[in-house]
């Protein structure tokens, strides 16, 4: 009996402390990342976010192919003459609307990526459609795409590929009573502050003496409103959310503060933007655009929506890493797009440049002189005024 007792009691020991393990989480092993966890809904709206933006990507990067085709027949039916000479002539163009309804429906699904996923994720992708556009002008338009290009696109890919998958797989704002008390946070009044502060000094000091000059200038005012944009786009996006789901949000004054920034930054921004296409080239701006847009983005979210709070420093590190790919890759894709470089001619390229140099000569007065020697065997008499013909040639 003492023995059955013995049993029974050690049985109902053990049962009490099981339960008391499953019941009682050990508050010695709880911290703060433990307390927060990436809920279902979270990881399902990044998802979709995530898959909203390669097809905003998609469709805005076909499109510039599908307008480019439209200005060609329009170039083509007036004999040549470039669509900008005959005012507005390309309107009467099917095939541009065709390019144009393109980029409005990618427009749309970026909006709607917005809502879903972080911004820290939506805006880097953004190099996707610099490869989708890459890609087709050489299928469509004809245009080579050199062996740098191809490799530029790769690391592109693998540059996004690295950043989506240590990118922050959580949404921290739902509603925009949440929104509105991120906003009221003092670190990120004083962020956007600072900001502002910087922008307006670009714009009415520095833009009207040195914009024509210096990319920077321009391209540094677009990146700034490019920040507040995609924080207004993501609030207006709450709120159309919220709104669906039945809370009404539009009689709310704090979405249509968000709505009134999207539309004056917008229009603030493609103003200095179409300066800078207009001052300097394109392949010098695309590239510096994408780095200062998503470089002020990413900071702003941050701040905001702190995203990068509840990831580890290995993430960090790989999200930053990845980004500095994407950069180097459309760095490397709009510097040498026009250079005719291919896996035939590379090993020889160096060679090549070699034996040029050292087998140019000069044609003076139809006597051919080696470089090296031209000043040398000329005539102290013979100045350069009397050479009546100078020709570069090589062998």
């Amino acid at each position: 009996m003492k023995t059955a007792n013995f049993f029974v009691g050690s049985f109902d020991f053990l049962s009490k402390m099981s339960y008391n393990n499953t019941t009682q989480p050990n508050i010695l092993n709880v911290t703060e990342e433990t307390l927060h966890q990436v809920s279902e809904e979270d990881i399902y709206g990044f998802w979709i976010g995530f898959s909203l933006a390669v097809f905003s990507n998609a469709f805005t990067g076909s499109s510039y192919i599908v307008k480019k085709l439209g200005l060609n027949r329009v170039a083509k039916k007036q004999e040549g003459v470039l669509p900008d000479h005959d005012g507005y002539g390309y309107l009467k163009e099917w095939l541009w609307w065709v390019g144009m309804s393109l980029m409005i429906f990618g427009e749309i699904l970026n909006f709607l990526a917005y809502i879903f996923a972080p911004a820290t994720l939506v805006t880097p992708l953004g190099a996707l459609s610099v490869i989708v556009t890459a890609v087709m002008s050489s299928i469509f338009l004809k245009e080579r795409l050199n062996i740098i290009g191809k490799v530029s696109c790769g690391l592109c890919v693998i540059g996004s590929t690295v950043m989506v998958v240590h990118s922050p797989q959580e949404t921290q704002v739902h509603s925009m009573d949440e929104m509105l008390e991120k906003v009221q946070e003092p670190i990120f009044i004083v962020y956007c502050l600072t900001l502002l502060g910087v922008a307006l000094v670009f714009i009415i000091i520095l833009a009207p003496k040195y914009g024509g000059k210096y990319v920077l200038v321009y391209q540094a005012i677009c990146g700034i409103l490019g920040s507040f944009t995609v924080m207004g786009s993501k609030g207006t996006g709450i709120a159309i959310s919220q709104t669906v789901k039945g809370d009404q949000q539009f009689t709310n004054w704090f979405t249509y503060v968000n709505l009134a920034i999207v539309i004056a930054c917008i229009l603030v921004e493609l103003n200095f933007l179409n300066r800078s296409l207009a001052k300097f080239n394109t392949a010098v701006v695309i590239p510096i655009n994408y780095v200062l847009f998503t470089s002020f983005v990413v900071s702003l979210s941050a701040v905001l929506f702190k995203d990068f709070f509840y990831m580890n420093w290995k993430d960090i590190v790989s999200f930053f890493l990845g980004f500095i790919i994407v950069v180097g890759g459309i760095f490397l894709l709009n510097s040498f797009k026009d250079m005719d470089i291919t896996m035939k001619n590379l090993p020889k390229a160096h060679k090549k440049e070699i034996e040029k140099d050292e087998t140019i000569n000069i044609l003076v007065n139809g006597n051919i002189k080696n470089t090296n020697d031209t000043y040398r065997k000329l005539d102290n008499s013979q100045s350069i005024a009397s050479i009546d013909q100078i020709v570069f040639e090589t062998k």
